[in-house]
């Protein structure tokens, strides 16, 4: 009897500064001190009454462990589209799938160290959609996850920045569905 044939290992798209794909590097190899600029995505996930999901990564996280943050984030593979791999993360980490995702903030961009010096250097469009199905939140990626009304939200991300995800705090302030909660 044989065994299950090894799984692939996850790559990125690495990008040059200007934004285009320049080839791929191992996802486990490519977060360090010194990370090279690459393709990534967020997602933020609505309710039928307009909360946000925000999440606690997991505390074996690499980057930012037990910080809390947007309701899913991920890197496409070569080649994926990004509403696909989008889906595909969602899928992974919180066990459903959006509805009507639309890309709101296609251009957004940053670089950010954390706390034990793992560097995050993104070129990361920002999705939103609806919840299309039962919350199933994967522990190995989420310790623990809130819905809460976007003005809430927004107000909390201002008065504690430290306590979200860097990317989140540059996020909110451009988000449209955070735009009506000031």
């Amino acid at each position: 009897m044989t065994s299950h044939a090894q799984q692939p290992e996850e790559l990125v798209v690495l990008l040059d500064d200007a934004g285009r794909p320049i080839g791929s590097a191992p996802k486990s190899e490519v977060h360090t001190d010194a990370t090279p600029r690459h393709l990534a995505f967020s997602c933020h996930l609505l309710d039928a009454d307009g909360r946000m999901l925000v999440t606690r990564r997991a505390l074996g996280k690499v980057a930012w462990p037990g910080v809390w943050t947007n309701s899913c984030c991920g890197h496409p593979a070569p080649g994926e589209p990004l509403e696909a791999a989008v889906q595909r993360r969602l899928q992974h980490e919180l066990g459903t799938t959006a509805e009507g995702l639309e890309l709101v903030l296609p251009e957004f961009s940053y670089r950010a160290v954390d706390a034990s010096g793992i560097v995050e250097h993104e070129l990361c469009p920002v999705f939103v959609g609806r919840i299309a199905g039962p919350l199933q939140p994967d522990p190995a990626e989420v310790a623990e996850w809130q819905w809460v009304e976007p003005e809430r939200l927004l107000t909390a991300i201002r008065a504690t920045p430290w306590a979200f995800s860097p990317w989140l705090v540059l996020q909110a302030e451009q988000l449209p569905a955070l735009a009506g909660a000031s």
